[in-house]
């Protein structure tokens, strides 16, 4: 990693002065420095739940990190779980102090994405999550169009959700959700809710997990449950200027852009508070008839496997 330009919290920080990644316009100085003074913003989003980051190093592609790697020092909290895909188990890191974050922002964790669930219980998420997906050359405007669908979703089912910028080009709503409900039924709420949204104005949202059937519409996407993670509020993303997931008042939603939000602009407005926390509503019931609804849709994923399979066939026979 070369030598340590600076010391902070008995964390060695080294390579301060290079670029963040390409078209950044930030050092990896100024992610370590933002990581730090919204330290106690972003940390109780990111606290006890097992920790996925992308790391970018110099001259080479961006990186999901899940598995913690072997020089990993000793005092780095971790978790493992069992990975069914891949038959092993991965040793996520667990950040919930200043050190830690400040060793994976030495390690260039650019974006921090913590899974729905805590470690007290992996198998029920704290949170239902619908993210709005503009498509490619779409203005974010659309994607704020569909984000007010998912709240006139949320309102008809008894419901309140708490909205943020993803950083990139979308919207994630969040609703907390109460103790003890599984996977499976948050998932089916999920779909049920990113159905009922879209039904509300198909000309503009689509919940078609394949991209060539989704029109130009913005996609719902309800797949953001059980072992999903999300960008946490706060996290740096892997885009020129660094914007940063940040919350939104619904009022404000639609005089907003991603790039409003940066690593020089966002600690300033976290200065007296987190907004984040402010804007969560307490944890909801699930409605019972939502997640009824929700286990009659196909699970997207699974659905668009079928579905591509079916297509290769026709195409194979079609000659």
């Amino acid at each position: 990693m070369g030598e340590a330009e600076e010391t902070r919290n008995g964390v060695a920080l080294t390579n301060l002065n290079q670029p963040l990644f390409d078209g950044a316009g930030a050092t990896k100085r100024d992610l370590v420095n933002y990581l730090d003074a919204v330290r106690d913003r972003i940390l109780p989003h990111l606290r006890d739940r097992p920790l996925s980051v992308m790391r970018v190093r110099p001259g080479q592609p961006p990186f999901m990190q899940k598995n913690l790697p072997k020089y990993t020092p000793d005092w780095i909290p971790r978790t493992g779980v069992w990975a069914e895909a891949s038959r092993r188990e991965i040793s996520y890191a667990l950040c919930g102090d200043r050190r830690t974050l400040l060793w994976l922002a030495n390690q260039r964790a650019v974006e921090f994405h913590p899974t729905l669930a805590t470690v007290a219980d992996l198998r029920c998420p704290t949170h239902l999550v619908l993210d709005l997906d503009p498509p490619e050359g779409a203005p974010f405007e659309s994607a704020v169009a569909a984000a007010l669908l998912v709240r006139q979703a949320l309102t008809e089912a008894g419901l309140v959700g708490a909205v943020k910028t993803s950083g990139a080009k979308g919207v994630h709503v969040f609703v907390p959700v109460t103790a003890g409900a599984t996977a499976e039924d948050l998932a089916a709420a999920t779909r049920a809710l990113a159905l009922r949204a879209a039904r509300l104005d198909p000309d503009l949202a689509t919940t078609a997990f394949i991209r060539e059937d989704r029109g130009g519409k913005i996609f719902i996407d309800s797949t953001r449950a059980g072992g999903a993670t999300v960008v946490a509020a706060y996290s740096p993303r892997l885009r020129p200027g660094v914007p940063v997931s940040f919350p939104v008042p619904w009022a404000t939603l639609p005089s907003v852009t991603p790039s409003d939000f940066t690593v020089r602009t966002a600690p300033e407005l976290v200065a007296t508070g987190d907004p984040w926390a402010d804007a969560m509503p307490t944890a909801q019931r699930l409605p019972d008839d939502l997640v009824a609804e929700g286990h009659t849709i196909p699970v997207a994923r699974v659905q668009a496997m079928h579905e591509g399979k079916r297509r290769a066939r026709a195409r194979r026979a079609a000659g």
